[in-house]
Parts: structure tokens; C-alpha cells; sequence
């Protein structure tokens, strides 16, 4: 595909690390191997939470390598165990450029929380940056089976199949997400461009007026009005 899709912000790092705070913290989540005594949950516990706030403190400051390292220093088992661990793992990988091992720990995460979504959104980001569209589909399908309303993953559907050229396809992810947010930008344009290229062109035509009562000298809605205009295929 030699358009990227645009990425709608899939996870910024401050709510993610809060969530994975607050989950440590309040629900006592159930770490590597069930150990065996109480004593050895807390033992756990704090090294658990004392790898995350070095690996912060190394990624505040960009060394993605020394983030990586605090979290492995916790043991493979351990690691390959706990969900959390895994998603921070992936997020850690993807920053260092290393998208195939932020895969990997995705997946890895799917295996230990397989209704969760979140690391459906954070393999997203490597497959995204290896260009995959293909194996980005299937994902975004995969969220949608657990949240079919989801605005982002039908809206980002939608432009797979509208950059493949498959736009009855695309139609049916944008339309959904035109409904979820009737205001937003990308829906309305994107919905516009692809009633034009299947020939609805007064539905096109509303729509990219729509854009250009928000943003009045947006070009793309321009561009598709003056097509309309002047009959152009």
C-alpha cells in the first residue's frame, strides 16, 4: 500500500502507565506462576514494581535499551508470565525500533488476556510501522468483534479498503464511524472521497460541504467539490 493510513493516536504514555499502575495497585494482579505464599506475592510484587519505575525513569530520558534491560532484569519466566510486563515489553520494543520483538510480546499479551484490547492496539503500532495491512486488518477485526461501535477501528478499516480501492467495502467501517462522531474531520472527508469514486456525488457533494463549514479553505474538501463541479471521474 503506498498510502499509510493515518494513525488516530492509539495510546498516549501517560494514561497507559496510569492504567498499568492503578491495575498493580488495586486489583492485585495475579503474577508469574502463582507463587506459592503470600510472602513470595509481595516479594514479587515489589520487584515487579520496582523493574516499572526504573524502566520509566530510563524511558523519560530516551534510553529505550536501559527501559528494556530493567524489565528483563525480573527474569524470563516472570516475564513471559505477566500481561502487564508483556504489554510495557511491547511498548519498550516498538520505541527501540524493534518491531518484530513488539510483536512478539503482544502476542504474547493476547495469549494471557485474550478479551482484553489493549495489546489488539499495541501490536497495531509495529505492523503499522512494517506497513502489514494485512495483518493490521485482521486485528482491527479483531477489536471490532469485542467492541463493534469502536470509531477508531472502523474508521481505520475503512481506509485499508479505501487505499486497496475496495470502496462498497470501506464504506460500510466509515459510515460506521461517521455515525459514532458526526463532527470529526477525517470522518466526514473520508466518507466524502469514498461516495465519489463510487459515483454517489451528491452524497459526496454534501459531505465535503459538511467539511468546508468547519474548515473553510480545507484543499481536499476544495479539490472534491471543484471535481464534482466540473464532472471529472
Amino acid at each position: 500500500m503506498k498510502n499509510q493510513p493515518p494513525c488516530l493516536g492509539i495510546q498516549s504514555t501517560r494514561i497507559f502507565r496510569l492504567f498499568l499502575l492503578l491495575g498493580m495497585l488495586c486489583s492485585g494482579i495475579a503474577f508469574a506462576q502463582n507463587p506459592s505464599s503470600p510472602k513470595d506475592r509481595a516479594a514479587q510484587d515489589k520487584e515487579v514494581r520496582e523493574a516499572f519505575a526504573v524502566s520509566y525513569k530510563a524511558e523519560a530520558s530516551q534510553d529505550y535499551r536501559g527501559a528494556i534491560q530493567a524489565m528483563e532484569a525480573l527474569g524470563i519466566e516472570t516475564v513471559h508470565a505477566i500481561y502487564e510486563v508483556n504489554l510495557r515489553m511491547g511498548w519498550l520494543s516498538y520505541k527501540a525500533g524493534d518491531n518484530d520483538r513488539s510483536a512478539l510480546y503482544y502476542m504474547r499479551a493476547m495469549v494471557l488476556a485474550p478479551q482484553a484490547t489493549e495489546p489488539l492496539w499495541g501490536i497495531l503500532m509495529p505492523y503499522t510501522a512494517k506497513e502489514e495491512w494485512v495483518k493490521a486488518e485482521k486485528i482491527y477485526k479483531d477489536i471490532l468483534k469485542l467492541d463493534p461501535k469502536n470509531g477508531t477501528a472502523n474508521y481505520q478499516l475503512g481506509l485499508i479498503y479505501y487505499y486497496r480501492q475496495n470502496y462498497p467495502e470501506a464504506l460500510k467501517y466509515l459510515e460506521v464511524s461517521l455515525k459514532m462522531s458526526p463532527f470529526d474531520y477525517y470522518s466526514m472527508l473520508m466518507n466524502g472521497w469514498t461516495r465519489y469514486f463510487m459515483g454517489q456525488k451528491d452524497e459526496a457533494k454534501t459531505l465535503f460541504e459538511r467539511v468546508l463549514r468547519y474548515t473553510p479553505q480545507d484543499a481536499s474538501a476544495l479539490e472534491g467539490l471543484g471535481l464534482i463541479q466540473t464532472g471529472a471521474k
